[in-house]
């Protein structure tokens, strides 16, 4: 493995991809952000709060500027985890090319990440959720995804432990599928014994509903991207490929 190409591949798609995404946020999300903000500030005035709207105006765009840096950030790491799965992993995985098997590993971190952890705890606008529960909140969040995102790494070590010593095994498909249902199985205990989100939704439920859409298809287009991206700078860089030192005598 090329330490500096592998390095150069993952980082620049990572960057690339967060950085598409915080702008498409801009488009997308912020929209109903805003929504949201307004309605927690009505009910803060109705309270008899008193709201500096030009303090609360420019901080907005200044959030709304840093997003798209915290989301080059979040690319950067999210490619380097990618990364090092995808070049553990590329060798098994389906696909003609590197940017097809880059683009499957995509899809399936993507579910396993996001799609199932968001079953339970579905993103929700700053208007919904009491502050004094925000690390409670994140703390079963985490614990979601790492207990999805573990028990699919560890399924599937099982599994290609399991073909390399059964390589004349028949049914293939049918140990896709037992392994698919153990994964169902264990993520559907683990939404039956997490405890539910303990902040009640107070903001109009079509918002709710159209802001996770949203949500869901930015993050969809962010991991589409990553994988397309570096699975084409893979398959032109090729950084698995080691040089070979070769000598000649006169």
């Amino acid at each position: 493995m090329k330490t500096t190409s592998f390095l150069a591949v993952t980082l620049f798609s990572g960057v690339v991809a967060g950085v598409i995404l915080g702008l498409i946020n801009q488009i997308m999300v912020e929209p109903f952000i805003d929504m949201a903000i307004g309605i927690e500030t009505q009910r803060d005035l109705a309270k008899g709060e008193v709201i500096n709207s030009t303090q609360q105006e420019q901080y907005r765009i200044w959030q709304k500027a840093g997003e798209v840096v915290a989301a080059g950030l979040y690319g950067i790491a999210v490619s380097a985890l990618f990364g090092i799965v995808f070049a553990y992993t590329r060798n098994v995985l389906p696909g003609s090319s590197s940017k097809n098997k880059a683009l499957f590993l995509a899809a399936v971190m993507f579910f396993v990440l996001f799609l199932v952890p968001a079953l339970k705890y579905p993103a929700n606008p700053p208007a919904v959720g009491d502050p004094n529960t925000i690390y409670y909140r994140e703390i079963l969040f985490i614990g979601f995804i790492a207990i999805s995102g573990l028990s699919t790494l560890i399924l599937a070590l099982v599994y290609n432990r399991v073909k390399i010593f059964e390589r004349n095994a028949s049914n293939p498909p049918k140990k896709k599928l037992v392994v698919s249902l153990i994964y169902a199985a264990i993520m559907t205990g683990a939404y039956l014994v997490f405890p539910p989100n303990p902040d009640n939704i107070t903001i109009p439920i079509d918002l709710i509903v159209n802001f996770r859409v949203v949500s869901a298809l930015s993050v969809g287009i962010f991991w589409g991207l990553l994988g397309a991206i570096l699975g084409i700078l893979w398959d032109k860089i090729k950084p698995h490929k080691t040089s070979r030192i070769t000598s000649s005598s006169v």
